[in-house]
């Protein structure tokens, strides 16, 4: 199947593949009917932040592109457009396999030039989503971590990590390790209607507070807070106080932006989902890509105050560098009990 890879300027060396043209396609069958997998041999999988940007992390790992969560507004979209799909159904059933992932993290690791630095994963689409039951990738990158005792960051909406809670208990014990939660909103109906891949908002509240019992420290991103779909202050408080009473070490909250052709894509659907929020929408981005100050503002000011007077005040950050003598890894486990963990 010919592809476009041309998302190369987020890739080390300038290319994202050995062959740019070509991935093998797999028909999902099964649990995965409907889905497509375009198996890839990644050229790098460790990856630098650009050095412009403001995360807190300087490299990162993506063993997948696209995502079957298909969540309305997600970031990663116009990833699948750069690659010549299209950001709606593709991205959400045409899932990239970097099916080389962890031998190449291992390679990677082992570079003399590797320093050991944090590396975060979910910084494009979700390293445990549906693909993650069928391929084992995520979890073969956590133990290939955790036997190089290099420190590393989680970003998930899925409860799948479940699947990996000894494994990511282990690590704790060494390395730095922290996963962080999305969850926009406890409103199920807002949560049908903008994240209907995902699992639901309490089962990941409930996820939190299993890996926090196992003494692995849990953020939550209450991200991103849709114009009047999630943004009320009850709604936003409602998140917080259920996030802190699972033990959560640090809350924040991230109004919507829509940069690229996500807009177009988003405002697509809510023409159809929400007519009566277009309205709102028009006049929240009439400055372009991000809603002004004042309300991105009030989200994290409400975020943050509640938080506050819950008792989290923030938690370790993307902290430390590797350490010495691995462990050894954990066996994998059965596809198909780790697809209905979702």
């Amino acid at each position: 199947m010919a592809l476009r890879w041309a998302l190369a300027e987020t890739e080390e060396d300038g290319t994202l593949f050995p062959d740019e043209r070509v991935a093998e396609r797999h028909v999902g069958r099964g649990a995965f009917a409907g889905m497509e997998f375009l198996h890839v041999n990644a050229r790098t999988i460790v990856n630098a932040v650009p050095p412009e940007s403001v995360m807190p992390f300087r490299y990162t790992v993506n063993p997948y592109r696209g995502c079957s969560h298909a969540c309305v507004y997600c970031f990663a979209r116009p990833t699948h457009d750069f690659l010549g799909l299209d950001i709606g159904r593709d991205f959400e059933r045409k899932i990239v396999v970097k099916v080389n992932a962890v031998e190449r993290l291992r390679a990677e690791l082992r570079s003399p030039k590797w320093g050991g630095d944090h590396i975060a994963m979910g910084t494009n689409t979700d390293p445990y989503q549906h693909a993650e039951g069928k391929y084992h990738l995520t979890r073969g990158i956590v133990e290939t971590l955790t036997a190089a005792r290099n420190p590393f960051s989680i970003l998930t909406k899925s409860t799948l990590i479940l699947r990996d809670a000894e494994l990511l208990a282990e690590a704790r014990q060494q390395t730095s390790v922290e996963v962080n939660f999305s969850i926009g909103t406890l409103d199920r109906s807002a949560w049908r209607l903008t994240e209907p891949g995902t699992p639901p908002p309490d089962r990941r509240v409930e996820a939190l507070r299993r890996l926090t019992s196992l003494g692995i420290p849990c953020g939550v991103l209450i991200a991103p807070v849709l114009p009047g779909i999630s943004d009320s202050e009850e709604q936003l408080r409602e998140v917080v106080e259920a996030c802190a009473a699972a033990g959560a070490v640090s809350i924040s909250g991230v109004a919507l932006h829509l940069r690229g052709t996500l807009r177009a894509h988003y405002l697509d659907w809510l023409r159809n989902a929400r007519p009566d929020l277009v309205g709102l929408h028009r006049r929240r981005f009439r400055r372009g890509a991000y809603q002004e100050d004042v309300e991105r503002r009030r989200i994290e000011d409400i975020v943050r105050s509640t938080a506050r007077r819950c008792g989290v005040t923030g938690g370790e950050r993307y902290r430390g560098r590797r350490q010495a003598e691995p462990p050894p890894s954990a066996a994998a486990g059965n596809p198909e009990a780790q697809l209905r963990l979702l």
